[in-house]
């Protein structure tokens, strides 16, 4: 559809850029500063914080299966995007109201329940717009434009809460709620090709009629197993790193806490944009795999640095190498499950059973790391989720095929032409 109004795809694309850049902040809730306020200001311990992070985790893994179904099947795609975006807002926003335990795991796991939708969504509209041949140039445009909104809120909270206090998030997410749910409804509804963004457009006259099915594509597709597994590994290693050291900032100095935690975030998408906008250039000539590779090696380094010092400045510069390993993730992520599913019509489920993964990763490594720190200190606990992620490197090299080669590129003027507009 962008090849017959570019005018309108041109539209659809800034329209996307902010809603990528404003959705930064909304698709994570309070993301680490979760974990900073029920430290300092609620005076939870260690393993309670990683327990309540881990259950609010798994509602987002019952989700996320159905969520990539949902955006497979409806045409209601920008609906979907600003229902989850006040459910998220309003889930946190209650934190502070009730601060017990069930009530904040409860309104966590909404929060975490309503924000899976984000990540398949927007990868299916950006593919229902542009097309194959322009979509890893679009995947690295939405992530620059994703990490410069989390660089700017994370900003803003740093400053406000080094005068305001911690709870200042809390009205900066109702903020940028707002305004990503302008942005969302600026995408024109009709430059959206429904059965592009699923992965059906050349797949023949039948292809519309598949139903999309995420267990058969795990058992069936041995790549998206392998892949998944590989995403897994890395959120187990991941997801912890930043709460971990943002407890450790905070001990030193509960004031400084949430602005030292700011610090870091501000640091590490920072290096995140450039590194997503080298995944959308260079990609599809150097390879996907590399990409991911790349990204998972970065992990053991950057839990062995952590354990040299707890020098705040240290602490924040070693944040810096999970700008390299995140950004070049989120941009290949959903490259490479296009590149499995191209013309399955399964895009958006496989998505949604590779995220699951992902965010099984996640929950387990709050809680692992949660419990490592009280039983054997903060460097034990570093070292380990290190180690979980050189074993994620060593299935990526030995057992993931380089995906770009896997399928024939598109046929056709769509993608074609989109492809010049998505570079502008």
């Amino acid at each position: 559809m962008s090849s017959e109004n570019p005018d309108q795809a041109r539209q659809a694309g800034r329209a996307l850029d902010a809603a990528n850049f404003f959705l930064a902040d909304v698709r994570d809730g309070l993301g680490p500063y979760l974990a900073v306020y029920l430290l300092t200001e609620q005076h939870w311990d260690e393993a309670r914080i990683g327990l309540v992070m881990s259950i609010a985790t798994i509602a987002g893994i019952v989700a996320q299966t159905p969520a990539g179904a949902l955006v497979d099947t409806t045409r209601a795609k920008r609906l979907l995007m600003g229902i989850a975006a006040i459910m998220v807002t309003f889930a946190s926003l209650s934190l502070p109201l009730f601060p017990g335990f069930l009530p904040v795991a409860i309104s966590q796991g909404i929060a975490q329940a309503a924000a899976v939708v984000f990540p398949p969504a927007i990868a299916a509209v950006s593919l229902g717009i542009f097309g194959h041949a322009a979509f890893t140039r679009r995947i690295g445009r939405n992530e620059t434009f994703n990490h410069a909104g989390n660089a700017v809120a994370a900003g803003l909270a740093g400053l406000s809460a080094y005068w305001f206090g911690p709870t200042v998030v809390f009205y900066l997410l109702g903020g940028m709620a707002v305004a990503s749910l302008v942005s969302i409804l600026a995408i024109p509804a009709r430059a959206i090709d429904h059965d592009l963004a699923r992965g059906l457009h050349d797949a023949g006259p039948d292809a519309q009629h598949e139903q999309p099915s995420g267990l058969a594509v795990l058992l069936t597709c041995r790549p998206l197993l392998v892949f998944a597994i590989c995403v897994l590994l890395f959120h187990l290693s991941n997801a912890a790193m930043l709460p971990l050291v943002g407890q450790k900032l905070a001990l030193q100095d509960k004031n400084m806490g949430t602005s030292l935690m700011s610090a870091c975030i501000v640091a590490a998408q920072l290096v995140m944009v450039p590194f997503a906008m080298l995944v959308g250039a260079k990609a599809d000539s150097w390879g996907h795999k590399r990409f991911f590779l790349a990204a998972l090696l970065i992990l053991p380094l950057r839990g062995a640095l952590y354990t040299l010092s707890d020098n705040p400045f240290w602490l924040v510069g070693v944040q810096l190498l999970d700008g390299v390993g995140a950004g070049i993730l989120g941009a290949i992520f959903p490259v490479i499950v296009a590149d499995l599913m191209r013309n399955t019509g399964r895009f958006n489920i496989a998505q949604g059973a590779v995220i699951t993964a992902q965010s099984i990763g996640a929950a387990l490594s709050t809680t692992l790391a949660g419990f490592v720190v009280v039983g054997a200190g903060y460097s034990a606990a570093f070292l380990t989720l290190g180690g979980v992620a050189a074993i994620g490197a060593l299935v990526c090299l030995l057992a993931l095929p380089e995906t770009r080669h896997g399928n024939p590129r598109p046929r056709g003027k769509t993608a074609a032409s989109a492809s010049a507009i998505a570079a502008e």
